[in-house]
């Protein structure tokens, strides 16, 4: 009965976990940042080399700190200890964090450091007041997007970060599902066109067009001709919530909805299905938070980044988009899990 009892004993160590866990992100992040992982591919380097290219004036000890921080986590590898150490990419991080890859995810991390890290701490003002935490504090006339869209270098820093918050989750989704009963495609707010990419190189039947704000244009269309993909896929330009957006057999979107307000997903939804053809299908691939609200902590936090954001967009239940469809018209709703906590919510016109 006494070790029974023992082991009853509430445990402290996950809540220290959690509640220091910005520790650990901040020296995760700061080495994407740093490029640290990217000069590390393919190679192994000592700790005095890594100080000397990275220009760190710290003492040794703590560039030590910071490199084993990140082996106690599994994001190097190392051999020795100390003045004889030599470290390493893990595989996770020479595929994923090596800026040189094209499987590179690296640049979500990066908008998180340069941007959201500062943002986050604001969290309880958000919570009191309902407003954006970002660049505009809460000024309605100067918006996150308003500045974005007048630095071409924060922009290409957005978008890439998109793309790699998302890149595993198309690459699933071109696998589980079927694009090929539709002959034509429309992604809107399809940033690079990195969904309509993947998807043509799976279906060369199929027709696509990307739709994103003007600014975005050249970005998009810089990626397409990467992929050699220019005869297919159509970028065009426009604002989704004034301007007509595109039709098509299917129209897509990745990470839109949830940066609405309630009234305003409402709204484009329906606007979705006016565009749609019969028998057209509409897809949103999100972190849709499960039914019970308990189980997708990423869906649930990306949620209170959407209040840091924007500040009464969230993110939402898949009981939630089925009530937004059927409201605009739509006869049935699926759910297609994919990579992590995020999923596709699709509604069919019939």
């Amino acid at each position: 009965m006494e070790q029974q009892s023992h082991a009853a004993q509430p445990d402290p160590s996950k809540i220290m976990q959690i509640g220091m866990g910005y520790w650990a992100s901040k020296a995760v992040l700061s080495a994407v940042n740093f490029g640290l992982f990217t000069m590390l591919a393919g190679q192994s380097k000592k700790m005095k080399e890594i100080k000397e290219a990275l220009q760190f004036k710290t003492t040794d000890r703590h560039v030590f700190d910071w490199l084993d921080v990140l082996v106690s986590l599994g994001f190097l590898k190392r051999e020795g200890l100390l003045d004889d150490a030599v470290y390493s990419d893990t595989p996770e991080t020479e595929m994923f964090l090596d800026e040189k890859k094209p499987s590179y995810i690296g640049g979500i991390f990066k908008m998180s450091n340069n941007r959201l890290y500062g943002f986050w701490g604001h969290l309880e003002d958000g919570l009191k007041t309902g407003e954006a935490q970002n660049e505009s504090h809460g000024d309605s006339d100067m918006t996150f997007f308003n500045d974005l869209y007048k630095d071409p270098d924060k922009l290409v820093e957005f978008i890439d970060a998109m793309s790699g918050i998302q890149m595993g989750n198309f690459m699933t989704l071109v696998k589980k599902f079927d694009f090929s009963k539709f002959s034509t495609m429309a992604d809107i707010g399809g940033a690079d066109g990195f969904l309509s990419c993947l998807v043509a190189r799976e279906h060369p039947a199929v027709k696509f067009i990307t739709y994103d704000l003007p600014p975005v244009a050249p970005v998009a269309k810089k990626k397409i001709e990467k992929f050699n993909l220019s005869d297919r896929i159509k970028v065009e330009s426009g604002d989704f919530l004034k301007d007509p957006i595109p039709s098509a057999d299917i129209i897509t979107m990745g990470n839109i909805l949830h940066g609405l307000n309630e009234d305003t997903k409402q709204e484009l939804v329906k606007k979705v299905y006016d565009a749609l053809p019969a028998n057209g299908a509409f897809m949103t691939i999100e972190n849709i938070i499960d039914n019970e609200r308990k189980q997708n902590t990423f869906g649930l936090l990306m949620s209170l980044n959407m209040l840091i954001e924007n500040g009464d967009a969230f993110d939402y239940t898949m009981n939630d988009f089925d009530r937004w469809a059927k409201a605009a018209g739509f006869k049935r709703t699926e759910s297609l899990p994919l990579a992590g906590p995020t999923s596709a919510a699709i509604a069919y016109k019939e």
